[in-house]
């Protein structure tokens, strides 16, 4: 697995007031830094590897390019350690001739941690962006028995989860429950954002007739993530904010919470479960 995950030495605290040593798995984070044009636009806390998907996945969600033409060059530089060997945490993007360079109020010039979505925002207003592909003229339909399968099968494909239990993950399915890619980071928004980029660079955006699973709880962000790239039902196996569920609604997007077993709750676009 490489640079996704470390082994540390613990003191396993057992039963009966029993310890001993052995070694851990833990999940590596590391900050990854996104350059556009040389300039400084975010840094976040993230699992290394699928950097450029979720640069791309990134750039999409906050309405700065829409398809993966958009986007010219991601190129690695500046990030070395103390022994003058890259690190991999600088991601240089240049954009394609004519794509405008990102609006201010996308940067974030500020440290951000890998649970913080909206967090790091120059402005509340420039979460409200407007998407290019409309969930709400998607037919999707899916029926109810692939839909309690997703958390399973979103499982199944979560294979450092296994080894260290510290990941979030998203995937996204078609509505015969098939998945077309699955990524873990240990931020939410980041995963979603690996998702989205590999549809892009994939030229699969706008993603029509796909579900978006989540490992967690479904919040604002990741609804308007999901919206930016047209996924018009999203599942999450905890709960949803008020305001993604005022999001969904509002974009037309299926938003299914508490998804677990054979049970949960449909909160917008209910028509489209069958």
């Amino acid at each position: 697995m490489g640079r996704l995950t470390v082994r540390r030495p613990v003191l396993r605290l057992g039963p009966d007031g029993t310890s001993r040593s052995r070694p851990d798995t833990l999940v590596t984070e590391e900050p990854l830094e996104i350059r556009v044009g040389g300039r400084p636009l975010s840094v976040t806390m993230r699992t290394p590897g699928h950097d450029v998907e979720f640069a791309h996945g990134f750039l999409l969600t906050e309405g700065v390019i829409g398809s993966a033409d958009d986007l010219a060059t991601a190129r690695y530089c500046d990030s070395v350690d103390d022994q003058g060997r890259n690190t991999y945490n600088v991601l240089d993007i240049d954009l394609a001739p004519g794509v405008a360079p990102p609006d201010p109020s996308v940067e974030r010039n500020f440290y951000t941690t890998s649970s913080c979505g909206v967090c790091g925002k120059a402005s509340l207003d420039a979460v409200k962006l407007k998407t290019r592909y409309s969930p709400a003229a998607d037919p999707l339909v899916l029926r109810r028995e692939v839909l309690v399968s997703l958390p399973d099968r979103l499982r199944e494909q979560q294979k450092v989860f296994g080894s260290t239990g510290g990941l979030h993950a998203a995937g996204l399915f078609t509505t015969d429950g098939e998945p077309l890619v699955v990524r873990e980071d240990v931020g939410r928004h980041n995963a979603v954002d690996k998702v989205l980029g590999h549809e892009l660079m994939a030229g699969r955006v706008p993603a029509t007739g796909t579900v978006l699973m989540l490992s967690g709880r479904a919040s604002f962000e990741l609804v308007q993530k999901a919206v930016m790239a047209g996924v018009a039902a999203m599942a999450a196996v905890s709960a949803p904010s008020s305001l993604a569920v005022e999001l969904a609604e509002e974009s037309g997007m299926t938003l299914v919470g508490f998804l677990r077993g054979e049970t949960g709750n449909v909160y917008t676009g209910a028509e489209r479960i069958g």
